[in-house]
């Protein structure tokens, strides 16, 4: 391979634009070393520059203008990373009109309207890579993509959410309630003033899109995914699962069957004998299964500066070596198919294990008439755990495993059950992985 020099454009300086800035500059002789390619970052676009980042920006062009970066016949591979829908679209679109490769990290862009970004790269014979979307530093897509190259995958069930994971973990482990847990991770950085994104689901939603697009090679539309989210947990619940041997986690599931797959976010009970249930505070995890591989687990570091910026500067190699090559010839074909489409299969046909949790009035045929009603729709119970002591209003926690039941019978025993005056209508339901 012939050594090349291979112009970077930044667009964003703040956390993760940092950062990647940070490795194209003190890691220029590492990368040249390990990739025959001299990177250059010739632009940086950013509105604020009264900031002190630490970096010695000599040689450097840096504007607040984007369009001098985007116009630049120069510049190979534009990075991204202001984040949000706008101006991000209309950015990443221009540069591959101009024919330039692009690396993001924004999965929420990605997941919502990349089918229209990825058709403008295969018009315009470029790629865009987005490593960083999804698990921070974890080499998660370049594991799908390549690593498992050979195999259909068969499920992929992922952590991928490090605010969420750290709340729970507070609350597995300080036994918090919810809010407080919330208040502590905002304390320390891992969730954001407005936490709504993560602990409604929204954030590990974007994310197993996009493993859901590569693993499919088609687009798969977020707007169809069931989200939950994990403000519905209280300690109680937390407890109970400790007690019946399992963790709550906020699971983002793909499987894949015969007639299409199935995509889903929400609250699951983690059996203690997995490892998934020991991932904790803000780090991801992503159980992979393979048809020839079999099962496999990528495990790290889900956000922040360096992980992220490494990410990136995978993908901006990977991109050199496109570079390189001949017109029209390329390393590895990484561009999810826009033309593609697959059949999700909706929340109601899917079957789970379930965790039920009542409040109900300490009287007589309480249990016969909940088992009654489950019974109705098909739901074998597997177990049950009533408290002695008394709840606040007179009102006793029931907690309820069943065995595999379909999600629509699930649903209308739980709506039956609710109408009964005995019980209190903040119940709460979750899977069992």
């Amino acid at each position: 391979m012939r050594e090349q020099q291979v112009n970077v454009g930044i667009i964003g300086l703040g956390t993760v634009g940092t950062g990647v800035a940070r490795i194209l500059l003190q890691q220029r002789e590492l990368l040249k070393t390990r990739s025959t390619v001299t990177f250059n970052l010739k632009t940086i676009a950013e509105l604020d520059w009264q900031k002190d980042r630490g970096l010695d920006l000599t040689g450097v062009k840096c504007t607040t203008n984007a369009d001098e970066l985007l116009d630049d016949p120069d510049i190979n591979i534009v990075v991204e990373t202001i984040g949000g829908y706008e101006p991000a679209f209309t950015f990443i679109k221009r540069a591959l009109q101009n024919r330039k490769h692009v690396v993001t990290a924004n999965k929420a862009l990605i997941a919502t309207r990349g089918k229209e970004l990825f058709k403008t790269a295969r018009e315009n014979g470029v790629d865009l890579l987005f490593e960083a979307s999804v698990g921070g530093g974890i080499p998660i897509i370049k594991g799908l993509r390549e690593g498992l190259i050979a195999n259909r995958i068969k499920s992929i069930y992922g952590i991928l959410n490090g605010t969420c994971n750290y709340i729970l973990t507070r609350m597995h482990q300080d036994e918090l309630e919810f809010s407080e847990a919330l208040k502590g991770a905002q304390e320390k950085g891992f969730a954001e003033a407005d936490p709504t994104l993560d602990i409604s689901g929204g954030d590990s939603a974007h994310k197993l899109t996009i493993l859901g697009s590569i693993a499919t090679n088609s687009f798969i539309p977020f707007d169809k995914l069931y989200i939950e989210g994990i403000t519905g947990i209280s300690k109680l619940d937390i407890n109970f699962a400790k007690t019946l041997g399992y963790t709550i986690k906020l699971l983002a599931i793909y499987q894949a069957f015969k007639d299409g797959v199935d995509l889903r976010v929400h609250p699951t009970l983690v059996n203690n004998f997995h490892l998934l249930s020991a991932v904790s505070n803000e780090l991801n995890a992503i159980f992979v299964q393979g048809d020839f591989v079999g099962s496999t687990m990528f495990y790290g570091p889900g956000a922040g500066e360096r992980p992220t910026a490494s990410a990136i500067a995978c993908d901006i190699v990977d991109l050199s070596r496109d570079l390189l090559l001949k017109e029209g010839e390329r390393y590895c074909n990484r561009t999810i198919n826009p033309n593609m489409d697959v059949k999700l299969i909706p929340i109601d046909e899917v079957s789970n294990r379930f965790y039920l949790r009542f409040f109900t009035k300490d009287m007589p045929g309480v249990l016969a008439k909940i088992s009654g009603s489950l019974a109705r729709y098909n739901i074998s119970i597997s177990s049950m755990v009533q408290l002695e002591t008394h709840g606040k209003d007179n009102y006793v926690p029931i907690v309820i495993l069943t065995h595999e039941a379909l999600e629509r019978s699930m649903k209308l025993a739980l709506e039956e059950i609710s109408q009964f005056e005995f019980v209190k209508d903040d119940y709460l339901r979750l899977r069992i992985f």
